[in-house]
């Protein structure tokens, strides 16, 4: 039998949900806040990445990489800059941000991996070591964040994406067998290296840093499409 309390208790709870969803902005809403812009266009530049490794053009698929990287330091930037962003907004882009870390530095890279070496089987536990630690690291930072305020624990999953593309321009100057193993044993390297106990600084937090990338990203972008040609 349903008392007047029971009752009493489920309007309550229905008036309770009621007015928060009354309360909770549309999803869609987010889209239009510019650092949450600029986090899905560098996952778009990871589609491209992804797209391109599966399809055998490596070199766009690095430049996608790279660029990807720039625009996951521009979004924490902008979101630095900007005023009257609420709790909810920078909450949202810290997860937005985190979501599509995982999938521009484990899964991308990863896919790389597997396309460069014709996907051969023997390559999974390799992937596979590479797109764990980036959970691993993605995880540990989530829960502790920075260390000191101004570094972090291993290194961090933006350097992995920015070291792969600098080593991928031995491909053209090693025979394809040596250069494999270097691919392969950096990737390994650096998936030990972000789930480490290392300190490393936090880059995108210095504008000296930023105006590097952007050359960076300009000089790298311009030799991999002049090899392209």
């Amino acid at each position: 039998m349903i008392t007047d309390a029971t009752q009493l208790s489920r309007q309550d709870s229905i008036q309770e949900k009621a007015s928060l969803d009354n309360t909770q902005p549309a999803i869609i809403s987010y889209v239009k806040d510019l650092p949450n812009i600029c986090s899905l266009a560098g996952l778009f530049c990871t589609l491209l990445a992804i797209y391109f490794s599966i399809t055998g053009v490596f070199y766009a698929a690095l430049i996608g990489m790279v660029w990807a990287v720039g625009f996951d330091w521009a979004d924490g930037l902008v979101a630095r800059k900007m005023k009257g962003r609420t709790g909810h907004d920078r909450m949202f882009g810290g997860q937005l941000d985190l979501v599509i870390d995982i999938v521009s530095y484990g899964v991308a890279p990863a896919i790389l991996l597997l396309s460069y070496g014709n996907l051969n089987p023997l390559l999974l536990p390799i992937a596979f070591i590479m797109l764990a630690a980036s959970a691993i690291r993605l995880s540990y930072f989530s829960t502790f964040g920075l260390s000191g305020e101004s570094k972090y624990t291993g290194l961090a999953l933006d350097n992995n994406s920015l070291i792969i593309v600098a080593v991928f321009i031995l491909e053209s100057i090693v025979p394809t067998a040596v250069f494999a193993s270097i691919f392969y044993a950096s990737a390994v390297s650096l998936a030990i290296l972000n789930v480490s106990q290392i300190k490393t600084p936090k880059l995108s937090s210095n504008p000296r840093n930023v105006y590097i990338l952007a050359s960076y990203t300009l000089a790298i972008s311009a030799f991999y499409a002049w090899k392209l040609i």
